[in-house]
């Protein structure tokens, strides 16, 4: 029989005999044995996941919880999504059992859950982008909605779609589910976008004539960059290739241009932490040095 698999990593015809009982079938990496470069090069950013991505996401969220006193508003959505990037990246190694020795029907839709999960992270982007929107243009709205519960129940709310969306694409039996994928992609891009470029516009129009930009503006601006980079490195490929797959062959976009754009897109489970590293490890050590130089204990910086 034919099944379709839809995920963020695999959109290709996979055959299993009716004897097999849901194992030895056609592997990805058979079907695209006269093109192997980019499964390899997606296989490759995959194991930089594992081996980079799980202790830099760890990082984040032991810096979360050391400054959970002195958190931002955006705080609570870079939690989540390091929790959501962590388990992403421990996907590899069954990853690479079934896209090239043993496919398992199983485990496919144990991967397309999880890689469902990982579409759902653009979701989260979008929040932080949106508050440091509303903390840039709309400074006395955010005052007034910072200490509300109300990106609690935003987040609960992102988890509860990304759940069900991870396990209908689990399911793989909705047709033209990936539309929905690509119609969610093109969306966050676009919103993102727009945020990050009204953020830059505001921030570069505010103060003339000052030399050092207001607090929260400048932790905005900080977090902007960061939010760029990732749109540009990791999520821009797959925005420019998928709405025009139809012009591709087949055998082009299913063994080459949708494991490079797909590789790009994950990889982003390791640059995001590493990006915020960068920023908060120099303010974090910078801050235990005054505590220590002031005599207050800090414990472990």
């Amino acid at each position: 029989m034919e099944i379709f698999y839809f995920n963020s990593s695999s959109v290709y015809i996979h055959k299993l005999s009716n004897s097999s009982g849901g194992g030895g079938g056609i592997t990805p990496y058979e079907q695209c044995k006269d093109m192997p470069a980019a499964l390899i090069f997606y296989l490759t950013l995959q194991s930089i996941n594992l081996f980079l991505g799980i202790p830099a996401n760890l990082m984040v969220l032991w810096l979360l919880h050391k400054n959970k006193r002195d958190s931002s508003t955006s705080d609570i959505f870079i939690l989540h999504l390091a929790i959501l990037d962590t388990v992403f990246c421990l996907l590899p190694p069954l990853e690479l059992v079934n896209q090239v020795f043993l496919t398992i029907t199983s485990a496919w839709h144990v991967l397309l859950f999880f890689y469902g999960v990982k579409d759902s992270s653009l979701l989260f982007l979008s929040c932080i982008c949106m508050d440091r929107y509303m903390a840039v243009l709309h400074p006395i709205t955010f005052t007034e909605l910072k200490d509300r519960n109300h990106r609690v129940v935003c987040a609960s709310a992102l988890w509860l779609f990304t759940l069900t969306y991870a396990a209908a694409k689990g399911v793989n039996s909705i047709p033209h589910f990936e539309k929905l994928f690509i119609a969610m992609i093109l969306a966050a891009f676009a919103f993102m976008l727009f945020c990050n470029v009204a953020i830059l516009n505001a921030l570069r129009k505010s103060g003339p004539g000052r030399d050092e930009m207001h607090p929260v503006k400048k932790r905005a601006y900080k977090m902007v960059l960061i939010i760029l980079a990732i749109i540009v490195c990791n999520y821009f490929p797959p925005v420019v290739v998928f709405p025009f797959k139809e012009h591709f062959s087949q055998d082009v976009f299913h063994c080459y241009i949708k494991f490079v754009a797909f590789g790009c897109m994950d990889i982003s489970s390791s640059i995001q932490p590493l990006l915020y590293l960068s920023r908060e490890i120099p303010s974090f050590q910078y801050c235990c040095r005054k505590d220590q130089d002031s005599g207050k204990s800090t414990g472990p910086c």
